[in-house]
């Protein structure tokens, strides 16, 4: 086995990093026990603001794009979907923090950046619309991200990826969509939140 699989073990533990906790310590308030309770950008901005939502958003996608990008530039792309598998997953089930973690949304768009660019910047714009017409991120996330691998499976026919790649790009996607399982019940009781300022004019009605 290659030495370049142990980039694998380290792009899980890149994912584990706080993010939102760290960011919650700068400005004042704890996601864990705010909001919705889910260390992700979207809690952190109703429960702190833009800036800090800013904040937890970029650090999320870095903790995917730079492990995946670093494996496809110097061992390939086997290596490269490994360590997006494990940056997401070290997102979500963090061993550090007793595998409470995020959703892993923005983590999963960061690891589709590098490894799917153009695939990863329709997902973004159709998260983007979907979320402006439903004033809700939940939306959008369960509409782009399982549509994402549809993307990339397109692009088999064409010889750019691998038919596996966008298999397990689905397997993850499936996770993150039951990591939103909390929201599609909101959203089927009609009480899921909309998001304030950013997309629309409506302040927030639940955490």
């Amino acid at each position: 086995m290659s030495a370049w699989w142990l980039l694998v073990p380290l792009a899980y533990l890149l994912g584990t990093f706080p993010t939102a906790h760290l960011v919650g310590r700068l400005v004042g308030h704890d996601p864990m026990n705010e909001g919705s309770r889910n260390p992700g950008a979207t809690n952190m901005y109703r429960v702190a603001g833009r800036g800090a939502g800013a904040l937890v958003l970029l650090g999320d996608l870095v903790k995917g794009l730079a492990p995946t990008l670093v494996a496809l530039l110097l061992a390939g792309r086997p290596v490269a979907m490994g360590c997006a598998v494990a940056a997401v997953l070290g997102h979500i089930a963090p061993l550090t923090r007793r595998l409470r973690g995020g959703k892993g949304v923005a983590t999963y768009g960061g690891v589709s950046l590098a490894m799917w660019s153009f695939a990863a910047l329709g997902a973004v714009l159709l998260f983007l619309i979907v979320t402006k017409w439903s004033g809700r991120p939940s939306v959008g996330s369960l509409v782009a991200v399982p549509l994402l691998p549809v993307g990339v499976g397109i692009q088999v026919a064409f010889g750019s990826v691998r038919w596996w790649e966008p298999v397990m790009l689905a397997a993850v996607a499936l996770v993150i969509v039951a990591m939103h399982w909390r929201n599609i019940v909101r959203l089927a009781r009609g009480e899921e939140a909309r998001l304030p300022n950013v997309f629309t004019r409506g302040q927030a009605t639940t955490s």
